[in-house]
């Protein structure tokens, strides 16, 4: 896969750019851009506007202590820059078999997905305003980067219930806001819409307690991750299997609803 990288690859000096401000927390606003995000579930730059509008308040804590560790100064040295990487899927598909990689190159190519269009919905909302490339930048774009990866990672996929499960293990993970708002949300929303005795909300507290319980993937090795088979990884990093989301499937399915295809199934209600 050849792709034009618009971000200079090079690895941060400095934690904060002095002409970065802090972003005010905006929960109306955040309202708006969800119920966009509701019309239309591949709008993802409205998932972006959302965390803009909800920012955490220990983002910046957070940030600081892991490129201030031994472990985020080296990560920094050695992936300073994640796209090239998981869209380099040739490099990928020559790791084992049964690896992250080869599991994540399926994903990405049944999916039409990439990490640079991920990161092109990204860069919509900064049309017009600086580019920072300090370190809190580099945190940022490796929680954005690595969310495909999570969805490998947890077995939730890109149904409506999977984004809102893959959120909930998210929220888990960083604790933001924005990840808390779209995945209750967009539970409340299936469950209105659909009913049925399917356990959406018992589906997304067990993708935030699995959150919780498991180690950062946006924290670990990269490159030594996608290397790794795939089981081993979920062990290694004590990511839980997603049972209450399975049954939810099972349940859609036995009352002839696609759970890939919500719209299909309320339009021929």
């Amino acid at each position: 896969m050849s792709v034009a990288y618009s971000h200079p690859i090079m690895t941060p000096t400095q934690f904060s750019d002095p002409r970065r401000e802090k972003l005010r927390f905006r929960p109306f606003k955040a309202m708006g851009h969800f119920r966009q995000l509701i019309k239309d579930k591949e709008d993802t730059e409205q998932v972006f506007r959302i965390f803009e509008c909800l920012p955490r308040r220990s983002f910046w804590a957070d940030a600081r202590a892991f490129c201030e560790s031994a472990r985020g100064r080296q990560l920094m040295e050695s992936e300073p820059y994640l796209p090239p990487i998981l869209d380099d899927h040739e490099a990928l598909l020559k790791l084992p078999e049964n690896s992250v990689a080869h599991a994540y190159v399926a994903f990405m190519r049944r999916e039409g997905l990439s990490a640079a269009g991920l990161v092109a919905e990204s860069d919509k909302m900064r049309v017009g305003r600086p580019v920072f490339q300090d370190q809190l930048q580099w945190y940022a774009n490796r929680l954005r980067d690595t969310h495909d990866l999570l969805h490998i990672l947890t077995g939730y996929g890109r149904d409506a219930l999977g984004e809102q499960c893959a959120l909930g293990f998210t929220y888990g993970q960083d604790r933001a806001w924005g990840s808390l708002l779209i995945a209750w949300a967009g539970a409340y929303e299936l469950k209105r819409r659909f009913g049925t005795d399917a356990p959406v909300y018992a589906a997304v507290a067990e993708a935030q307690r699995h959150g919780k319980a498991a180690q950062r993937i946006f924290e670990q090795d990269i490159r030594a991750l996608l290397a790794e088979p795939l089981e081993a990884a979920r062990a290694r990093m004590n990511i839980g299997t997603p049972s209450q989301y399975t049954l939810a499937h099972q349940r859609y399915r036995a009352r002839g609803i696609d759970p890939y295809n919500f719209l299909g199934a309320a339009q021929a209600a």
